[in-house]
C-alpha cells in the first residue's frame, strides 16, 4: 500500500500547476487535424464563458498562450479571451510531420478552434506568427475577423529576420536548473525590450517544462526544420493577403524590429484596410503586451466603438 500510494504521489506532482483553481483562466483542449491525423490544441480562456463578445490572441513562432497573461487579464473585462497554444508549442500536441509546421495549418486549426466555441466573429490580436495567422483568417474568411491587432508584422518579412530566428529555432539546450532558462530566453529575445525581471521570469517559467531533471523549452525541436527547409534569400512578400483585408486593422510595430520595416508600416497604413499604425520605443521584434501602455493600445483600439 505504502509503494501504491508514493506511485500514485508521483503522478499527483507531475500535474500542472495550470490546473490550480486558484487561477484567474481556464484551460481546454479542441481537436484539431492535420494529413497526419488528429492532434490537440491547448487554450487558456479568461473571462466569462458566456460573453458573445470574443478575443482571440495568437502568438509568436516559438512562444505560447501565457505570453498573453496580462494582456489577457485586462480584456477579459470585456471580452472571453482566448489564447491557443499553436500546435507544437506550449500544452498542444506535437505534430508527427514537422512540414506540417506552416500557417495554412495554422490557421486551419484556428478555424476549427472557431467553429469549436461556436463564435460567429472574434476580435483577434497576433504577434508575428500569430499576426500571419489573423491574416489569413482575415483575407480568406472576411465575415470572422471583427478587429485585428499585428504585432510587429505585415506583408513584408524581411528574410535577415527570419535567417535570425532561425540560428535559435529548435536548437536550446537542456538547462540545469530555471536561471539558465531565464539567461537563454533573454539572450534570444533582447527585441522584447528593457522588461522587468518579474516579466522575464514569467516569460521563461511559462516557456519551460521539467523532464528528466533538466528544463527545456515548451516546444517541439521539429519546428526549425521546417523554418530552415528553404531559407529566403529575398523578403517575403505577402501583399496580395493583406490588400484583400477589410476589418479593422492596428498595426505596431518595434521601434527597433527587424521584421517590419518602418517602410511596410507606412505602406500599411495606405493600402489593404488603412491600419492605424503605432511604433513602441526602445523595442525590437516584438512588443510583449505586458506594458500597461502597451496594453492601453491594444485596449483602446478594440474597444473605441464602444461596444463593450
Amino acid at each position: 500500500m505504502k509503494l501504491a500510494g508514493f506511485i500514485r504521489s508521483l503522478f499527483r506532482k507531475r500535474r500542472p500547476v495550470e490546473n490550480s483553481p486558484e487561477l484567474p483562466f481556464r484551460r481546454w483542449d479542441t481537436r484539431c487535424y492535420s494529413k497526419s491525423g488528429m492532434h490537440r490544441m491547448s487554450c487558456v480562456e479568461w473571462g466569462d464563458p458566456d460573453n458573445p463578445r470574443v478575443l482571440i490572441c495568437a502568438h509568436g513562432l516559438t512562444r505560447n498562450a501565457r505570453d498573453f497573461d496580462d494582456l489577457a487579464q485586462v480584456m477579459s473585462q470585456h471580452y472571453r479571451v482566448i489564447c491557443p497554444d499553436v500546435v507544437g508549442r506550449g500544452h498542444s500536441d506535437w505534430l508527427q510531420n514537422k512540414f506540417d509546421y506552416q500557417i495554412p495549418q495554422y490557421a486551419m486549426d484556428m478555424i476549427l478552434l472557431l467553429k469549436h466555441i461556436k463564435a460567429r466573429q472574434v476580435d483577434w490580436v497576433g504577434t508575428s506568427m500569430g499576426g500571419l495567422i489573423g491574416m489569413g483568417i482575415a483575407s480568406q474568411r472576411p465575415s470572422l475577423i471583427g478587429k485585428l491587432v499585428l504585432n510587429d508584422v505585415g506583408p513584408i518579412i524581411t528574410a535577415s529576420s527570419i535567417q535570425r530566428i532561425g540560428q535559435y529555432v529548435g536548437r536550446a539546450p537542456d538547462f540545469k536548473n530555471i536561471e539558465e532558462a531565464e539567461a537563454f530566453t533573454r539572450a534570444v529575445s533582447p527585441g522584447f525590450g528593457p522588461l522587468s525581471d518579474r516579466q522575464w521570469r514569467h516569460l521563461t517559467e511559462t516557456s519551460v517544462v521539467q523532464t528528466q531533471g533538466v528544463w527545456r523549452m515548451r516546444y517541439d525541436p521539429g519546428i526549425g526544420e521546417a523554418f530552415r527547409l528553404n531559407p529566403p534569400v529575398a523578403d517575403i512578400d505577402i501583399w496580395s493577403v493583406y490588400d484583400i483585408i477589410r476589418a479593422p486593422t492596428l498595426v505596431i510595430r518595434g521601434e527597433h524590429s527587424d521584421l517590419l520595416r518602418a517602410d511596410t508600416v507606412e505602406e500599411m497604413t495606405r493600402r489593404g484596410p488603412r491600419a492605424k499604425a503605432v511604433e513602441i520605443p526602445g523595442v525590437g521584434h516584438a512588443p510583449t503586451l505586458m506594458d500597461e501602455s502597451q496594453i492601453a493600445i491594444v485596449r483602446d483600439f478594440l474597444l473605441q466603438d464602444g461596444r463593450a
